[in-house]
């Protein structure tokens, strides 16, 4: 894969304690859009860090809305989907470059792990998504999910209703658009900041399994799509995007 035709995208939400290990871990020559809703440091310590391939968009919309407006920026063939409080493991980019992409190949699952606290749990998620892309029931974290544009496109994008899982749902909507969605084990970001997980695991777990399962079987009333069950607390109301170039 041409690292010259992928732009990787990221919402931030006042992510001023993970926003600095989050872009070490990016070669400086990767395209970057940052969707921004904060209200810290987080715009400031991207602006400090003198980075010239990174665009800020400011929007307080849900997270399938930044993951959105993101890709709608973008005008590269593949769209790298991350989030803030991650770290892409040491020669992730390399062994990225080093895939060689087939033409139906609409997405790739990307692993997510831990160093420190909750392996176990992070390892079985990660099984999880191995497990299930090869059922045909593609799964995915938009803390490491590429997406082909023609098949984003395709498939219309996210669903800008959904404020939690809006990663899995676009992939089985890529795959009934006829495109393969493929798990690659040795793509691998770590998760630095684990709050969603102390504020209950069990919590966390049902959580997602209970969504992801109606909104797969297309169940979930579109009623209540656009409601989190309280994944997020404080989410403040959209507001219309604005561009701001980078210093």
């Amino acid at each position: 894969m041409d690292l010259k035709n992928l732009t990787l995208i990221v919402p931030t939400k006042n992510e001023a304690r993970n926003i600095h290990r989050f872009l070490a871990t990016i070669p400086a020559d990767i395209s970057v859009i940052v969707v921004d809703a904060s209200s810290d440091d987080t715009e400031a310590i991207i602006r400090r860090s003198g980075r010239l391939h990174i665009r800020i968009l400011r929007d307080n919309g849900n997270i399938a809305y930044a993951r959105q407006l993101g890709a709608e920026q973008a005008r590269t063939e593949w769209l790298l989907f991350t989030d803030a409080d991650m770290e892409f493991a040491e020669g992730y980019f390399e062994r990225l470059a080093s895939i060689e992409q087939l033409p139906c190949w609409g997405g790739i699952a990307g692993a997510k792990r831990s160093r420190d606290r909750y392996r176990v749990y992070y390892a079985l998620f990660s099984l999880g998504m191995c497990l299930c892309c090869a059922a045909g029931i593609p799964s995915a974290t938009g803390s490491n999910m590429l997406v082909r544009r023609k098949a984003w496109l395709t498939a219309n994008g996210f669903d800008r209703r959904l404020p939690c899982n809006e990663d899995s749902e676009l992939m089985w909507r890529i795959r009934r658009c006829g495109y393969r969605v493929v798990y690659a084990g040795c793509l691998k970001v770590y998760e630095i900041d684990h709050r969603r997980l102390d504020g209950g695991l069990i919590r966390k777990t049902v959580h997602t399994l209970a969504r992801c399962m109606l909104l797969f079987l297309n169940l979930l009333p579109n009623t209540m799509r656009s409601h989190d069950w309280g994944y997020w607390r404080d989410r403040p109301p959209s507001t219309k995007p604005k561009l701001i170039p980078s210093a």
